[in-house]
Protein backbone atom coordinates (compact mmCIF):
# COMPACT_ATOMS: atom_id res chain seq x y z
CA UNK A 1 0.00 0.00 0.00
CA UNK A 2 1.26 3.50 -0.85
CA UNK A 3 2.14 5.63 2.19
CA UNK A 4 1.73 9.20 0.96
CA UNK A 5 3.63 10.54 3.98
CA UNK A 6 6.90 9.05 2.74
CA UNK A 7 8.87 11.39 0.41
CA UNK A 8 10.35 8.54 -1.64
CA UNK A 9 6.88 7.12 -2.14
CA UNK A 10 5.54 10.52 -3.19
CA UNK A 11 8.25 10.73 -5.83
CA UNK A 12 7.41 7.21 -7.02
CA UNK A 13 3.74 8.17 -7.17
CA UNK A 14 4.57 11.27 -9.22
CA UNK A 15 6.71 9.26 -11.66
CA UNK A 16 4.05 6.56 -11.97
CA UNK A 17 1.40 9.22 -12.62
CA UNK A 18 3.47 10.75 -15.42
CA UNK A 19 4.03 7.37 -17.04
CA UNK A 20 0.37 6.37 -16.75
CA UNK A 21 -0.87 9.67 -18.19
CA UNK A 22 1.28 9.14 -21.31
CA UNK A 23 -0.09 5.68 -22.12
CA UNK A 24 -2.70 5.58 -24.87
CA UNK A 25 -5.10 3.13 -23.15
CA UNK A 26 -5.27 5.37 -20.06
CA UNK A 27 -5.73 8.53 -22.15
CA UNK A 28 -8.55 6.89 -24.10
CA UNK A 29 -10.16 5.68 -20.87
CA UNK A 30 -10.15 9.17 -19.37
CA UNK A 31 -11.58 10.56 -22.63
CA UNK A 32 -14.47 8.09 -22.35
CA UNK A 33 -15.09 9.02 -18.73
CA UNK A 34 -15.14 12.70 -19.68
CA UNK A 35 -17.67 12.05 -22.44
CA UNK A 36 -19.90 10.00 -20.11
CA UNK A 37 -19.75 12.69 -17.45
CA UNK A 38 -20.82 15.35 -19.95
CA UNK A 39 -23.67 13.12 -21.19
CA UNK A 40 -25.07 12.82 -17.64
CA UNK A 41 -24.60 16.54 -17.01
CA UNK A 42 -26.54 17.33 -20.18
CA UNK A 43 -29.38 15.10 -19.02
CA UNK A 44 -29.47 16.87 -15.67
CA UNK A 45 -29.41 20.30 -17.34
CA UNK A 46 -32.35 19.28 -19.54
CA UNK A 47 -34.29 18.01 -16.50
CA UNK A 48 -33.53 21.24 -14.68
CA UNK A 49 -34.89 23.28 -17.61
CA UNK A 50 -38.03 21.17 -17.97
CA UNK A 51 -38.84 21.02 -14.26
CA UNK A 52 -38.19 24.75 -13.83
CA UNK A 53 -40.77 25.43 -16.56
CA UNK A 54 -43.35 23.22 -14.85
CA UNK A 55 -42.70 24.41 -11.29
CA UNK A 56 -41.60 28.05 -11.82
CA UNK A 57 -38.23 27.40 -10.16
CA UNK A 58 -35.03 25.45 -10.72
CA UNK A 59 -34.79 22.13 -8.86
CA UNK A 60 -31.04 22.47 -8.44
CA UNK A 61 -28.88 25.44 -7.56
CA UNK A 62 -25.61 24.33 -9.14
CA UNK A 63 -23.89 21.40 -10.80
CA UNK A 64 -20.18 20.58 -10.99
CA UNK A 65 -18.15 17.87 -12.69
CA UNK A 66 -14.77 16.37 -11.91
CA UNK A 67 -12.48 13.59 -13.10
CA UNK A 68 -10.47 11.84 -10.42
CA UNK A 69 -6.82 12.88 -10.53
CA UNK A 70 -4.20 10.37 -11.61
CA UNK A 71 -2.53 10.24 -8.15
CA UNK A 72 -5.94 9.63 -6.55
CA UNK A 73 -6.67 6.83 -9.01
CA UNK A 74 -3.30 5.19 -8.35
CA UNK A 75 -3.71 5.52 -4.57
CA UNK A 76 -7.17 3.96 -4.62
CA UNK A 77 -6.20 1.13 -6.98
CA UNK A 78 -3.23 0.34 -4.75
CA UNK A 79 -5.26 0.61 -1.53
CA UNK A 80 -7.90 -1.77 -2.89
CA UNK A 81 -5.28 -4.22 -4.16
CA UNK A 82 -6.26 -3.95 -7.84
CA UNK A 83 -3.96 -4.18 -10.84
CA UNK A 84 -2.79 -0.80 -12.14
CA UNK A 85 -4.06 -0.84 -15.71
CA UNK A 86 -6.75 0.91 -17.76
CA UNK A 87 -8.83 -2.28 -17.83
CA UNK A 88 -8.58 -2.70 -14.06
CA UNK A 89 -9.53 0.94 -13.41
CA UNK A 90 -12.60 0.69 -15.64
CA UNK A 91 -13.64 -2.64 -14.10
CA UNK A 92 -13.13 -1.82 -10.44
CA UNK A 93 -13.55 1.93 -9.86
CA UNK A 94 -16.97 3.58 -9.94
CA UNK A 95 -16.03 7.14 -9.05
CA UNK A 96 -13.47 8.17 -11.67
CA UNK A 97 -16.07 10.48 -13.24
CA UNK A 98 -18.16 12.40 -10.74
CA UNK A 99 -20.97 14.95 -10.76
CA UNK A 100 -22.24 16.88 -7.76
CA UNK A 101 -25.71 18.41 -7.84
CA UNK A 102 -26.64 20.97 -5.19
CA UNK A 103 -30.38 21.33 -4.55
CA UNK A 104 -32.43 23.66 -2.38
CA UNK A 105 -34.58 21.00 -0.71
CA UNK A 106 -34.41 17.23 -0.05
CA UNK A 107 -37.58 16.70 -2.14
CA UNK A 108 -35.76 18.11 -5.19
CA UNK A 109 -32.99 15.55 -4.74
CA UNK A 110 -35.34 12.60 -4.95
CA UNK A 111 -37.35 14.06 -7.84
CA UNK A 112 -34.22 14.66 -9.91
CA UNK A 113 -32.69 11.28 -9.04
CA UNK A 114 -35.89 9.40 -9.91
CA UNK A 115 -36.37 11.26 -13.18
CA UNK A 116 -32.75 10.67 -14.18
CA UNK A 117 -32.83 6.96 -13.36
CA UNK A 118 -36.11 6.46 -15.25
CA UNK A 119 -34.51 7.34 -18.59
CA UNK A 120 -34.25 4.24 -20.75
CA UNK A 121 -30.56 4.62 -21.64
CA UNK A 122 -29.46 4.93 -18.01
CA UNK A 123 -28.52 1.88 -15.94
CA UNK A 124 -28.64 2.28 -12.17
CA UNK A 125 -25.75 0.22 -10.79
CA UNK A 126 -25.85 1.31 -7.16
CA UNK A 127 -27.84 3.68 -4.95
CA UNK A 128 -26.70 4.76 -1.47
CA UNK A 129 -29.05 7.01 0.44
CA UNK A 130 -27.03 8.74 3.14
CA UNK A 131 -29.85 11.23 3.66
CA UNK A 132 -32.27 8.68 5.08
CA UNK A 133 -29.37 6.64 6.48
CA UNK A 134 -26.58 9.08 7.40
CA UNK A 135 -23.01 7.93 7.91
CA UNK A 136 -21.87 7.66 11.56
CA UNK A 137 -20.10 11.03 11.30
CA UNK A 138 -23.32 12.74 10.19
CA UNK A 139 -22.60 12.88 6.45
CA UNK A 140 -25.74 13.17 4.31
CA UNK A 141 -26.01 12.85 0.54
CA UNK A 142 -27.63 10.66 -2.10
CA UNK A 143 -25.09 8.73 -4.19
CA UNK A 144 -25.90 7.07 -7.51
CA UNK A 145 -23.58 4.95 -9.65
CA UNK A 146 -24.91 5.11 -13.20
CA UNK A 147 -23.91 3.54 -16.49
CA UNK A 148 -24.54 5.53 -19.63
CA UNK A 149 -23.70 4.75 -23.26
CA UNK A 150 -21.30 6.91 -25.21
CA UNK A 151 -21.07 6.58 -28.97
CA UNK A 152 -17.54 6.48 -30.35
CA UNK A 153 -16.50 6.27 -33.99
CA UNK A 154 -16.32 2.48 -34.02
CA UNK A 155 -18.30 1.35 -30.99
CA UNK A 156 -20.78 2.08 -28.22
CA UNK A 157 -19.41 1.91 -24.69
CA UNK A 158 -21.20 1.95 -21.35
CA UNK A 159 -19.27 4.03 -18.82
CA UNK A 160 -19.88 4.57 -15.12
CA UNK A 161 -20.46 7.95 -13.52
CA UNK A 162 -21.03 8.73 -9.85
CA UNK A 163 -23.67 11.38 -9.13
CA UNK A 164 -23.95 12.95 -5.67
CA UNK A 165 -27.00 14.97 -4.68
CA UNK A 166 -26.90 17.31 -1.66
CA UNK A 167 -28.75 20.31 -0.34
CA UNK A 168 -26.89 23.60 0.01
CA UNK A 169 -26.61 23.03 3.76
CA UNK A 170 -25.39 19.43 3.35
CA UNK A 171 -22.71 20.59 0.93
CA UNK A 172 -21.54 23.35 3.28
CA UNK A 173 -21.23 20.78 6.08
CA UNK A 174 -19.38 18.27 3.88
CA UNK A 175 -16.88 20.93 2.76
CA UNK A 176 -16.05 21.82 6.36
CA UNK A 177 -15.84 18.18 7.43
CA UNK A 178 -13.47 17.47 4.53
CA UNK A 179 -11.17 20.32 5.59
CA UNK A 180 -11.06 19.02 9.17
CA UNK A 181 -10.47 15.46 7.98
CA UNK A 182 -7.44 16.32 5.87
CA UNK A 183 -6.12 19.32 7.80
CA UNK A 184 -2.69 18.67 9.26
CA UNK A 185 -1.48 19.78 12.68
CA UNK A 186 -4.87 20.52 14.19
CA UNK A 187 -4.11 21.71 17.70
CA UNK A 188 -7.66 21.44 19.06
CA UNK A 189 -9.35 18.22 20.13
CA UNK A 190 -10.24 16.32 16.93
CA UNK A 191 -12.80 14.14 18.76
CA UNK A 192 -14.55 17.22 20.09
CA UNK A 193 -14.65 18.79 16.63
CA UNK A 194 -16.07 15.55 15.17
CA UNK A 195 -18.78 15.48 17.84
CA UNK A 196 -19.67 19.10 17.15
CA UNK A 197 -19.78 18.43 13.41
CA UNK A 198 -22.14 15.50 13.92
CA UNK A 199 -24.39 17.72 16.03
CA UNK A 200 -24.31 20.34 13.27
CA UNK A 201 -25.26 17.68 10.70
CA UNK A 202 -28.35 16.81 12.72
CA UNK A 203 -29.29 20.47 13.07
CA UNK A 204 -28.81 20.97 9.34
CA UNK A 205 -31.09 18.01 8.61
CA UNK A 206 -33.81 19.48 10.80
CA UNK A 207 -33.36 22.88 9.15
CA UNK A 208 -33.57 21.36 5.65
CA UNK A 209 -36.86 19.67 6.52
CA UNK A 210 -38.26 22.80 8.17
CA UNK A 211 -37.35 24.97 5.18
CA UNK A 212 -38.88 22.37 2.88
CA UNK A 213 -42.11 22.43 4.91
CA UNK A 214 -42.26 26.23 4.74
CA UNK A 215 -41.64 26.10 0.99
CA UNK A 216 -44.49 23.62 0.51
CA UNK A 217 -46.87 25.89 2.42
CA UNK A 218 -45.82 28.90 0.33
CA UNK A 219 -46.11 26.90 -2.89
CA UNK A 220 -49.51 25.47 -1.99
CA UNK A 221 -50.76 28.93 -1.05
CA UNK A 222 -49.67 30.25 -4.42
CA UNK A 223 -51.41 27.36 -6.19
CA UNK A 224 -54.68 28.07 -4.39
CA UNK A 225 -54.41 31.75 -5.26
CA UNK A 226 -53.88 30.98 -8.95
CA UNK A 227 -56.89 28.62 -8.99
CA UNK A 228 -59.16 31.22 -7.36
CA UNK A 229 -58.26 33.75 -10.08
CA UNK A 230 -59.15 31.36 -12.91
Amino acid sequence: MIDLKDNDTKELLRSTSEILEKTRPFSELMMRYRCAMLEVKTKLDVLNTQLSLENDRNPFESISCRLKTVPSIIEKVNRKGYELSAESIERNLNDVAGIRVICSFPDDIYILADELCSQDDIRLIERKDYIKNPKPNGYRSLHLILEIPIFLMTEKKFMRVEVQFRTIAMDFWASLEHKVKYKKNIETDVDKISAELKECAEEISRLDLKMQSIHRRIDNGGSKHRKSNN
